[in-house]
């Protein structure tokens, strides 16, 4: 392990015990506050394990940290939620994108200000980890004009603990979109609130409706509200209709009436149809975009539309056979072909000469406890949704089963300890 490590290169390496097996991703780095003008000490790493757990691990405990992975040096873990005290600060949640000011060299001449893009630590003679190098970016204060990054020691740094409002957010950002939508939906909830708002508010449309969609509902809302009224039905539209639809949902009558009416015509829709369904049935919970193709397409049409990569893959795991139009409310439900069975099949091969027509499709009324049975009694992962017309309206798909049958706050960090302590696993010894 060098001697100098770059703790925002550390965040979402994965973590390893001796014996090779994966423990969780680091998510961020704790420092340790010191009443002397010494520079302040890592003391440990935090963790992210299954369940959403995060954890804190010892500094002394790790062996290896580099640009691959974080080895530990024993499989003893404390599982006790990672809570931080009063003397302490995570480095990407609390230091990453502040505004200091560096002095210069001699001391003299006037300070330069720059904005903190990563910190470095050192090991010294004692085996503490100190922060001793501070990455900053030059402030130009220009728009238009992205300063020089340079490396300055941590003794010519001012600023770097201090006030909130001398924070920004693109650095964090950075970081962030470089993670699967539910691990920044998890990163997003361990901030404080107005650092969550400004954080969310600087994510891309796209990516903001992604994770909104991993977020429970009351930061979902908390999170749009603080949002402008066009950029928050921008970033509607980019969600999945049915998210998009139980996020309105939360909202009163008369904000949920404005965000439609500021949204594309062809994008509010199917929202409102949505929303015009009982909750609790398969009309509320079904995805109004499934992959729909007429039954004279052919096995390679449909492969090629089930590659497309912004299909999420219980929606492209199969593909289902109607009568044009091809688009929510389809012409006449004909059946449905998996995409294992395409896999089999000849390219030329027509769809409407292999489709699957002995699964009953659903109803917009049917209640999830009759879906649940239906799905898990073939084995399926979508489900189509068709009306009196037999006209296919949307699908069922897994994911939205899991969604609406588990507890309304299961997304939420803030649940009772006990609820969630792992069975079977006991607490390690390491009390911080």
């Amino acid at each position: 392990m060098g001697t100098r490590v770059y703790l925002a290169r550390l965040a979402a390496l994965p973590v390893f015990d001796p014996n090779g097996d994966r423990v969780g991703r680091v998510r961020d780095a704790v420092v340790r506050l010191r009443t002397t003008n010494r520079p302040p000490q890592i003391v440990g790493l935090v963790a992210e394990m299954a369940l959403r757990r995060r954890i804190f691990l010892p500094i002394g405990r790790v062996t290896s940290m580099d640009a691959e992975a974080v080895v530990l040096s024993t499989g003893t873990l404390n599982l006790r939620r990672f809570e931080k005290r009063p003397n302490e600060l995570l480095v990407l949640e609390d230091l990453l994108d502040r505004r200091v000011s560096i002095e210069a060299e001699d001391g003299t001449g006037t300070a330069k200000s720059g904005i903190v893009v990563d910190l470095g630590m050192e090991l010294n003679r004692n085996n503490e980890w100190l922060i001793t190098r501070v990455a900053v970016r030059q402030h130009t204060g220009r728009l238009t004009r992205r300063g020089h990054t340079y490396q300055v020691e941590y003794d010519r740094v001012k600023g770097l603990v201090g006030p909130t409002d001398t924070q920004g957010s693109a650095n964090l950002v950075a970081l962030l979109e470089q993670m699967r939508p539910a691990d920044m939906a998890n990163a997003l909830q361990d901030l404080p609130d107005a650092r969550r708002n400004e954080v969310a508010a600087a994510l891309s449309d796209r990516t903001l409706a992604d994770v909104l969609e991993e977020l429970p509902e009351h930061d979902q809302v908390e999170i749009l509200i603080q949002l402008d009224r066009e950029r928050a039905a921008d970033v509607l539209e980019r969600m999945d209709p049915d998210d998009a639809a139980d996020l309105l949902a939360e909202l009163p009558k008369a904000e949920q009436t404005i965000l439609l009416d500021l949204m594309e015509p062809e994008e509010a829709g199917p929202v409102r149809q949505l929303m015009s369904y009982t909750p609790g049935t398969a009309g509320s919970v079904m995805t109004s975009e499934p992959v729909i193709m007429t039954p004279d397409a052919t096995v390679a049409e449909a492969l090629a539309r089930i590659r497309e990569p912004e299909l999420s893959p219980v929606v492209a795991a199969q593909v289902f056979v109607a009568r044009a139009p091809s688009a929510t409310p389809s012409g006449k439900y004909l059946g449905m072909v998996h995409f294992q069975r395409l896999l089999r099949e000849p390219p030329s091969s027509i769809l409407g000469g292999i489709i699957e027509t002995d699964i009953e499709a659903l109803r917009p009324e049917t209640g999830l406890t009759e879906i649940t049975r239906r799905m898990a009694t073939y084995d399926l992962v979508a489900m189509p949704v068709i009306d009196n017309a037999n006209r296919l309206v949307g699908a069922v798909t897994v994911d939205d089963v899991l969604d609406h049958s588990l507890p309304r706050d299961w997304r939420d960090r803030d649940v009772p300890e006990e609820a969630e302590e792992p069975a079977g696993v006991l607490p390690g010894v390491n009390h911080r």
